[in-house]
Formats: structure tokens, sequence, C-alpha cells
């Protein structure tokens, strides 16, 4: 299955956001992959702070296992530099496919 969502940067944090994402802990990689994740990429507009993500998943993405105490850990992590719920999960609109080439 294919998904793809948005999510909000907060102003000024593309390089903080990179970084943190570049030495993704190995532990979550390993989960998101034990999980039936595949295939994640996130894309950032820089101009607004919109970061676009897609992945492969089983039908199980990686927005369903906020539950995991590795996923909340990683959260809390990024609180401070993304716009965030009360329970510090990332806003995030689910986004419908109207294309696919395959």
């Amino acid at each position: 299955m294919r998904e793809a969502f948005v999510m909000y940067l907060k102003k000024g944090q593309e390089e903080e956001y990179e970084r943190r994402h570049n030495e993704i802990w190995p532990e979550l990689a390993a989960l998101l992959k034990e999980s039936g994740v595949s295939e994640y990429s996130i894309f950032l507009e820089k101009e607004t702070g919109k970061l676009f993500a897609f992945q492969h998943n089983n039908g199980k993405g990686s927005q369903d296992l906020g539950q995991n105490p590795i996923v909340r850990k990683w959260w809390a992590y990024m609180a401070d530099i993304m716009e965030t719920n009360e329970d510090d999960s990332p806003v995030s609109i689910p986004l419908r496919e109207v294309f696919y080439l395959p």
C-alpha cells in the first residue's frame, strides 16, 4: 500500500530536522521495517515548512505506531521543531491518491 501525508515544521528548523533524521535511531528504523513500512521518504517545501511524507506499507503505516514507546520517545524528541498534537504526535494530514503511473 502507498501512503502519503503532510506534516508541518516550525520556521527555521529545516537543518535541525534533517540532522535528526540523518541520525535516525537504529531501533526506530528497525521498528518501522519490522512493522511493514518501507521506502519511507520525507520531502521539505522550505518556504512553508510543509513536509510531504510518502511510504510503502503493509496496510499499517508509521502513523499507526503511536502506542509504541520508541515512537512516543521519537515524537517527544521532535516536538520542539514540529507542529504537534497534545500527545506530541506530529500534526499529520493524510493525502488521498488521485493519480498513479506504475
